[in-house]
């Protein structure tokens, strides 16, 4: 990066609030040993630090794609439908291999949004229905063209019955409102598994592949045109292979057939301030992507 580049992007995370780095308000620096998907819930961090979209400079207007795209423009085909994994098996490996997850495919393929949130509902199909207090399928627009895809609910996210609502919550909110998204508004979000780990941990492979094919019918139903994987157990169940968001930003992936997005979950960015704006980096080029998609090129 000559230095031009480096004036023009330090003025514009200025602008943004994101340079100098954040100071954590009440937190000392977070361990290295800190799964990236764990929020410490004694030393909470506010997230409001985000770029908000009324505070769009000039500066960061030049990198930023425009707002204003329709969400269908004249004469533009609707995205086609998500191939089933049988008709397409180089888009995505087979299914993992758990007995659980084969029951469930078949017993969701051909349901309806009604049919499969109430089934999500009682699912007891791993050991994550035993201490939940709710299942959380998901909220938004079902027919997004934006769908974002996080790990699994938390504590609050359990007692509301709706993702993300807590402090990561509304870290996203900020983090779509910046790209000039909003939630329920063209955008689905939902969850990799649908009850709550205990104390918040990361899901196990088999909980991951027993709760996909509850996430396959949800992206076959809302048949998305971009997918944002938010978190490492997100995008391995998205992609069905070993991910390292580090290595992964900047690139896309492809689920059936959809672009994929990966980038970081918002409840790593809450201990990990330093990285958002690589995530904003990663929004953007969601974003630059997304109207590529819709402009057909």
């Amino acid at each position: 990066m000559n230095a031009s580049s480096r004036v023009r992007r330090d003025g514009m995370l200025r602008e943004m609030g994101l340079a100098p780095l954040w100071r954590l308000r009440s937190v000392a620096t977070a361990a290295p040993e800190v799964r990236d998907e764990v929020v410490d819930k004694a030393a909470p961090v506010e997230p409001e630090a985000w770029p908000a979209q009324a505070g769009v400079s000039a500066a960061m207007a030049t990198a930023l794609p425009r707002g204003d795209l329709p969400r269908e423009r004249p004469g533009l085909p609707r995205r086609p439908a998500v191939v089933p994994p049988a008709a397409d098996p180089a888009s995505r490996p087979a299914e993992p291999a758990a007995p659980a997850g084969g029951v469930i495919a078949d017993a969701v393929g051909g349901l309806g949004w009604d049919e499969l949130e109430a089934r999500i509902r009682e699912c007891a199909a791993c050991g994550l229905c035993k201490r939940r207090k709710q299942a959380v399928p998901g909220v938004g627009d079902r027919e997004a063209d934006w769908l974002f895809v996080g790990e699994g609910p938390g504590a609050e996210e359990d007692e509301r019955g709706e993702p993300f609502v807590g402090q990561a919550g509304r870290l996203l909110d900020n983090m779509l409102a910046s790209i000039g998204l909003a939630r329920g508004q063209d955008v689905y979000i939902g969850n990799a598994v649908k009850c709550r780990p205990p104390n918040n941990r990361t899901p196990e492979t088999p909980e991951l592949a027993a709760c996909f094919p509850y996430l396959q019918r949800q992206i076959e139903l809302i048949r998305p045109r971009l997918i944002v994987a938010l978190g490492r157990p997100a995008a391995q169940a998205l992609l069905n292979q070993e991910i390292k968001i580090g290595a992964a930003r900047g690139k896309l992936f492809s689920y059936q057939g959809i672009p994929v997005v990966v980038t970081y979950h918002p409840a790593y960015l809450l201990r990990n301030l330093a990285d958002k704006a690589k995530t904003w980096e990663d929004l953007c080029f969601a974003r630059a992507n997304m109207a590529r998609l819709k402009a057909g090129t």
